[in-house]
């Protein structure tokens, strides 16, 4: 099967959720009806789409079906050698993982990444997820960093 990485378009919305649905991520990102959240995702890939500061990059299968995304943001720092690239989004559906789709994905970025001249990357990732169960970052080369602390501050 030939799978396609390509950068997201308005079109991919329906296909992006049906992965946040597959992945169990209705809980935190979806609590509203599918076609409101179906025109938020579109809104937010146009909204990326905008301008340079996101990018979001989708795997298409040979069926035209969205499979696996990721979401990037490239960050301004003052005091590093260049901006920081912060994925804050990987999904891939669960019947195509280990499969290498999460893999092209991270390397669709971190090209990216350095053509954007960035000093590093950086994603959060929870530790009851299944990626970080079976070790999916640190097998891909990304450290985790012990002496940084996550926070949080919920706004709604």
């Amino acid at each position: 099967m030939n799978i396609e990485i390509r950068k997201a378009k308005v079109e991919d919305a329906e296909g992006i959720v049906e992965v946040l649905q597959k992945a169990g991520q209705s809980v935190y990102s979806m609590p509203t009806p599918y076609i409101a959240t179906m025109e938020k995702v579109a809104m937010h890939i146009k909204m990326c789409n905008a301008d340079k500061s996101h990018t979001i990059y989708v795997a298409e299968n040979d069926f035209g079906q969205i499979i696996g995304y990721v979401a990037a943001h490239w960050l301004p720092y003052l005091f590093l050698n260049g901006p920081e690239g912060y994925l804050s989004e990987l999904f891939v559906r669960e019947e195509y993982r280990d499969e290498g789709i999460g893999t092209r994905l991270l390397e669709t970025v971190k090209t990216e990444a350095k053509k954007r001249g960035c000093s590093r990357l950086l994603l959060l990732n929870s530790r009851k997820r299944e990626s970080y169960q079976r070790s999916f970052y640190l097998k891909q080369g990304w450290t985790e960093r012990e002496e940084a602390a996550n926070f949080v501050y919920n706004l709604k």
